[in-house]
């Protein structure tokens, strides 16, 4: 398995409840393809460097993840499908 780094920032014109399930479901995606995740952080609502999908805020949040290629390639492919994701950022970590 290979270290990631998973940052993804959810719109923030949806309700708190809303947002967590988002990232809750995300956070599922990861632990129903065994992947263990060592850090989470919810890092709250912070201002974009620029403009996505008009929008200037967004709620990111962070989860560094032993994780497989295929578990990996679905989080990707599950987040650029789901329209309350503004962006996502998926780094591979060299232990």
């Amino acid at each position: 398995m290979t270290n990631y780094e998973i940052m993804f920032i959810v719109k923030p014109d949806l309700e708190e409840a809303t947002i967590k399930k988002e990232a809750e479901s995300l956070k599922k995606v990861l632990t129903d393809t065994k992947c263990k995740i060592t850090e989470e952080k919810t890092m709250g609502q912070k201002e974009l460097a620029y403009e996505i999908k008009k929008y200037k805020n967004g709620y990111y949040f962070l989860y560094v993840v032993e994780a497989t290629n295929e578990a990996i390639s679905e989080f990707d492919r599950l987040a650029r499908l789901n329209e309350n994701i503004l962006r996502h950022l998926i780094i591979r970590v060299d232990d």
